[in-house]
């Protein structure tokens, strides 16, 4: 028997209407959240990508709503494999990371550990064959993480340099406004 997520989760398509409908559910249903955080995280399941495709609009209106379960989610960074489901989780990674690092009360607690697996996966999505969404998040991030680790702006200005005549030009705009952020 499917729980009541799934069934909304069957139901949800690529609209954004569709997507928004159902993250505003889950924003009305607060306990239907862990659920949606597991569903991302297994990638057997069916309907994970679109799991992601929610979780990433709830994430917008309630990110610490995954303070609780920050652990679980940086640790699972390295189980996603599929496109549809890598491009919202790198944005809530994203928004992770800022949240992490701003001088507010309200804030995203990121452990050490945390901060690891969002660097590893950051720098996975961006070598690997991400595709240009997903890799602009990601650079994004590692600018971000890049202020408190040293050497993350090194790794990564190489990797830009390096990568830059190999991509379309939304890449290239990203590349560019971080680079030009590290000198």
């Amino acid at each position: 028997m499917l729980s009541e997520l799934q069934e909304k989760l069957n139901y949800v398509n690529a609209y954004r209407e569709s997507r928004l409908k159902t993250a505003q559910d889950i924003l009305e249903n607060p306990a239907l959240f862990g659920e949606l955080v597991s569903i991302c995280f297994t990638p057997s399941d069916k309907n994970s990508h679109k799991a992601c495709w929610i979780l990433e609009f709830v994430s917008y209106e309630e990110l610490l709503w995954l303070q609780p379960h920050l652990d679980f989610f940086c640790s699972n960074l390295k189980v996603l494999k599929d496109e549809s489901s890598l491009r919202p989780i790198a944005k809530i990674v994203q928004l992770l990371v800022k949240s992490h690092y701003k001088k507010e009360k309200n804030k995203i607690c990121l452990s050490e550990e945390n901060l690891q697996d969002c660097i590893e996966a950051s720098f996975d999505w961006l070598i690997n064959d991400a595709k240009v969404a997903t890799k602009a998040y990601s650079i994004r991030t590692l600018y971000i993480l890049g202020k408190q680790y040293d050497w993350i702006h090194p790794e990564l200005k190489i990797i830009l340099d390096k990568d830059f005549g190999y991509h379309s030009a939304a890449y290239k705009a990203v590349a560019k406004e971080v680079l030009k952020k590290m000198k």
